[in-house]
């Protein structure tokens, strides 16, 4: 009879001790060796504590990433041949200086567009990693596309592509780490993001391996039939996006950025309930941005609303002892989100709410039976319709203000993180001084 035993993790090996007549217990396992071979593999490739140390969608998501990793590097092989005949490789003409000056005009310009497009989308990756991350894939294709075109053109054109090529390259190389992480981040569930990304660069490397393999096999034979590459291309760029498209829509983030608030706001109008995580995660957008007629600015100055004395002076009005102020430019199409210095992650969230129950209202997506109910959306409905700001601004505020408790109950509720989001707040904060007494 065993005198205890245990198990490692909630894999199949187990082991029983029992006694043994000597000091020392005998150890007995319970696990056949299939077992043993199965963890080994776990150990190397899958995180610590896998499935219990990763989110749900972790499996589906690795499995078509490697999948699209695997078609990727296969196109990457095609394109460096490309590129290295286009350079000079195997021509006699052809001088090492030009094939110098030539790789550093592109590496240039790749560096350059890093710098620039870090600068110009960093916060964005964050909010939108789903979509960049498959915009990363897509710009991918595109400066493989390039490589391989760029040596059947004019030798004139051929530094110009492989630049454009490179700067193609350059931005998936920023939107696919930056958004990579941000992944891995939702997948470590043990504050483990940095097993949850050794492992992924683990799994990248054996399945680059198993194409480099491949491409040995391959690359005699695209010698051989130039007209193969085309072929190869088309069908591995084909599976690349597909499979990229796939690994994307079955994450299922918990943390709520513009689109999903968006998809939330809307149900919550129309029948009075929440989506859970997995069905707002499905009709998330990942290719274009969330169409809106009004668009959503979040943090902005006090310059954005063109100030004058009334506008500030309705302001304060309206936004009694709140610390936001949402304006609407219902000319223009846009909705500006007043930050106050104090501001908390729920104010955010709050004037996030009702702009988008005033994008709602103007796009007559409230429900009639949610109208018939609610006299404060029914004159929200019929100041939109009468393009009269101010009572857009006041009845939006006023329905806000004894809904929102409720609305963060419900996200709540479906498990959706609340304590901190990413909704992409600029860092504008202003004063009103709203309660501060003129001399």
């Amino acid at each position: 009879m065993a005198l205890c035993k245990e198990n490692f993790g909630c894999c199949a090996i187990k082991r029983e001790y029992h006694p043994s007549g000597k000091p020392k217990l005998e150890v007995r396992s319970a696990s056949r060796g299939t077992n043993s071979i199965r963890q080994f593999f776990f150990n190397v490739f899958l995180p610590q504590g896998y499935p219990e140390s990763v989110s749900e969608d972790y499996l589906s998501y690795q499995i078509w990433d490697s999948i699209q990793a695997f078609a990727s590097s296969i196109t990457g092989t095609l394109a460096t041949q490309s590129v290295l005949k286009g350079i000079g490789v195997g021509n006699e003409q052809a001088t090492v200086l030009g094939a110098t000056l030539t790789w550093l005009l592109k590496d240039c310009t790749g560096m350059m567009g890093q710098i620039i497009f870090a600068w110009v989308q960093g916060t964005n990756l964050d909010c939108n990693a789903k979509r960049y991350r498959l915009l990363a894939d897509i710009l991918n294709d595109v400066a493989i596309f390039l490589d391989i075109l760029a040596s059947l053109i004019p030798a004139q054109l051929f530094i110009f592509m492989v630049c454009l090529s490179s700067l193609c390259r350059s931005i998936v190389g920023i939107a696919g780490a930056s958004t990579r992480a941000a992944l891995s981040q939702h997948q470590a569930r043990r504050n483990n993001m940095a097993d949850v990304s050794v492992k992924d660069s683990s799994q990248e490397t054996l399945v680059n391996v198993t194409a480099l393999l491949f491409n040995l096999i391959l690359t005699p034979f695209v010698s051989k039939y130039k007209e193969l590459v085309f072929y190869l291309f088309t069908f591995f760029t084909m599976l690349h996006l597909y499979s990229n498209y796939s690994a994307i829509k079955s994450v299922t983030m918990e943390t709520i950025n513009q689109s999903r608030l968006c998809i939330l706001v809307q149900e919550y109008l129309r029948s009075s309930t929440i989506l859970n995580v997995k069905d707002v995660n499905m009709q998330e957008p990942v290719i274009f941005a969330t169409y809106r007629k009004m668009s959503i600015h979040l943090g902005c100055s006090i310059n954005s609303i063109y100030p004058d004395e009334s506008n500030l002076a309705n302001l304060k009005e309206i936004y009694k002892d709140s610390k936001y102020l949402v304006f609407t430019d219902l000319v223009d199409g846009h909705i500006y989100i007043l930050l106050c210095n104090g501001s908390t992650v729920e104010d955010q969230l709050e004037g996030c709410f009702q702009a988008e129950v005033i994008n709602a209202a103007i796009d007559n997506l409230i429900s009639p039976q949610i109208l018939e109910h609610n006299k404060t959306l029914q004159k929200l409905t019929e100041s939109a319709r009468d393009r009269n700001p101010q009572e857009v601004m006041k009845y939006s505020f006023e329905y806000t203000k004894k809904n929102f408790e409720n609305f963060k109950k419900l996200l709540q509720s479906k498990n959706w993180i609340t304590d901190h989001h990413l909704l992409g707040a600029d860092e504008w904060r202003v004063d009103l001084m709203m309660n501060k007494k003129k001399d």
